[in-house]
């Protein structure tokens, strides 16, 4: 099929499930959030269950092509996998600088980073006994990892890196083995370091990949557009990539308007175009997500173009994000029938 369509990750939790007026008004959490969630202890994993189905009927009704459950157990798309590992104190949190250049509380790393077991995979099997369509799931990336943890550990940051891509590596495997479609690592921190991303971040990404016979994806964006206001018009790290062994790069172009010119360098890889702008709480018209498309098609092969949102949903209003999955839906429509001719 041509221009498929999926989410980037995150489709927004329900009100009922978690304090969305709290969680929009700190930075994503690096360790656990508890305190986020409105249901008991002794309900939430069943509660986070029924939102999770929603989220996937959610991403079905609007025509969704390949499906994840939306991150709905996750308090930040990261923390959920950085405080399960083993060399990790997460009772005595270190602090690092976020992109934004603000402390907040991070794991802090006292030993060797291992995987104790598998992290994700109990939510990918409960993806594919609830739906029919290909299924995607996310992972953080190895150097991302890095950057938000207090390394006290490794003698260099670049060692930590690497055992989070050990770590990574049997946790990708496991995502397959259990019927993962895609499965996608992100690594926004490649944008907000690119120095330091140059320096080891490639390398520590190929090692987490080392292997890995399934469709993976690369996510690199700008941070999510709730807390993070103002776009560059081009990315500091992105031709680096083709250097990457993942099949698919998922980037921004909507808010920040890119100059998709910069995507002649990353022929060979299959790209999610980011064309929903996600600060913008109005809902684009389909031939608005379309020209978006277009833009990037001029660099590219139509085969390898996936449309998504720009990063994920989760601070959109559920209405929103529902709205502007049934756009880019059928601005895919527009676009097949334009190329079919």
């Amino acid at each position: 099929m041509l221009f498929p369509t999926t989410l980037v990750g995150s489709y927004p939790q329900p009100e009922w499930l978690i304090d969305r007026k709290k969680l929009g008004g700190r930075f994503p959490p690096r360790v656990r959030a508890k305190e986020l969630w409105r249901v008991p202890g002794p309900w939430l994993a069943q509660a986070q269950d029924d939102a999770t189905e929603l989220a996937i009927r959610a991403q079905e009704e609007a025509g969704l092509d390949i499906v994840t459950d939306g991150e709905i157990r996750r308090e930040s798309y990261s923390n959920r996998f950085a405080t399960a590992l083993e060399g990790v104190d997460i009772d005595n949190p270190g602090t690092a600088l976020d992109r934004s250049g603000h402390p907040n509380p991070v794991p802090r790393v006292t030993g060797r980073i291992r995987r104790k077991h598998a992290v994700e995979v109990e939510d990918l099997l409960f993806l594919r006994k609830n739906t029919s369509k290909k299924i995607k799931i996310t992972v953080p990336g190895p150097f991302t990892l890095s950057q938000q943890a207090q390394n006290d550990f490794y003698k260099s940051d670049a060692a930590c890196a690497m055992d989070y891509a050990v770590a990574l590596n049997a946790e990708i495997r496991d995502l397959f083995a259990a019927g993962a479609d895609v499965v996608q690592v992100d690594e926004p921190y490649m944008q907000a370091r690119p120095e330091k991303a140059r320096e080891y971040g490639l390398a520590a990404l190929n090692r987490a990949l080392e292997g890995i016979t399934g469709t993976t994806a690369v996510h690199i964006c700008f941070g999510y557009a709730a807390i993070i206001h103002t776009r560059p018009s081009g990315y500091s790290f992105l031709p680096e990539l083709a250097g990457c062994s993942c099949r698919q790069i998922s980037i921004e172009t909507a808010q920040s308007k890119l100059d998709c010119k910069v995507l002649e360098g990353l022929k060979g890889k299959q790209i999610m175009v980011g064309c929903i702008d996600l600060e913008d709480q109005n809902i684009e018209a389909p031939e608005v997500v379309a020209q978006r498309i277009r833009n990037a098609l001029r660099y590219m092969r139509p085969e390898d173009v996936i449309l998504a949102p720009d990063c994920g949903m989760k601070y959109l209003p559920r209405q929103v994000a529902d709205g502007k999955m049934r756009s880019m839906v059928a601005a895919a429509k527009i676009l097949r029938s334009e190329y079919k001719a």
